[in-house]
Parts: C-alpha cells; structure tokens; sequence
C-alpha cells in the first residue's frame, strides 16, 4: 500500500512520535495541604483540636514530642524521561496548640530556592521569641525548620 520507501517513512513517522510521547514530563502529587479558604476558617485561640480536625481533616503527622502542632504536608514530583525524580514543590502547614489544646498558631511554609520560605503566618503574641516549631524541632538534635523540609 505504501511502497517500500513510503513505509519506511511511516514507520520512522511512528518510532518517532512514541519516542517523543515517552519524553514528557509526568507529574505525581504525595500528601495533602488544606485550602487557603479552609485554612481562614481557622480562629487562633478559639479553634481547638477536635474542631481543626473537622474542619481541615486528619492530619499528616501530629506533635513529635509533646502533641503540640499538626502538621500538613504536601510535595509534587516531576519525571522526565531517564532523569531522577525532582521534587518541584513541597509545602507544610502547621497548626500549633497550647496545653489546653487551643490554637495558638497557623503557619503555611513552602520551598524557594531549597530554603524554608513562610507563606503565611497567623501567630498569638506569647512574649516569647523562639516559635513553637523551631524550638520543637531544635529537640531533636538541632534540625531546624529548612532541614525538615529539604530531606
């Protein structure tokens, strides 16, 4: 039908249309990270554990020492062709409490460059001047924020 030369070129025509196919970029999203109209629905000090739970859902990791924060975690990889994959974006909220299980702080951080860049901060003035997940994480052998959110 095509003749010997016409159905070479068909040939090459489709090898190289699946090859092409093949070197798109495929995109895969891991975790979960609540909705900025979500997240407004969210009073400081008013807002307990039980009711963030409601509103935002369960979760991606609670407190690691003493169950005082969750924490939100979402990331977005990018595969193209033989290359590794490359995360592309990654963002964390964290929702802190105080011993009475109150809301004290919302922070939504993200990555810029590989560094730990805040989106967004809702903080009760505590007099203090170390945040609650620095000094959290500071526990735990010295990690700080941009180290937690770079493995």
């Amino acid at each position: 039908m095509f003749g010997r030369i016409g159905g070479a070129r068909a040939l090459a025509l489709v090898a190289v249309t699946a090859s092409l196919a093949g070197c798109s970029a495929q995109y895969r999203d891991h975790g979960y990270v609540p909705l900025p109209e979500d997240l407004a629905q969210i009073e400081v000090g008013r807002d307990t554990r039980d009711t963030v739970r409601e509103t935002l859902g369960a979760p991606t990791t609670a407190g690691l020492i003493d169950d005082r924060g969750f924490y939100y975690v979402s990331s977005r990889m990018r595969r193209f062709a033989w290359r590794a994959p490359e995360e592309i974006d990654r963002q964390v909220v964290a929702v802190s409490f105080n011993e009475g299980g109150t809301v004290t702080n919302v922070e939504r951080f993200g990555l810029d460059d590989g560094q730990v860049v805040p989106l967004e901060r809702r903080v009760t003035e505590t007099g203090g001047n170390v945040g609650f997940i620095r000094q959290l994480l500071s526990r735990l052998g010295g990690f700080s924020p941009a180290q937690f959110l770079n493995n």
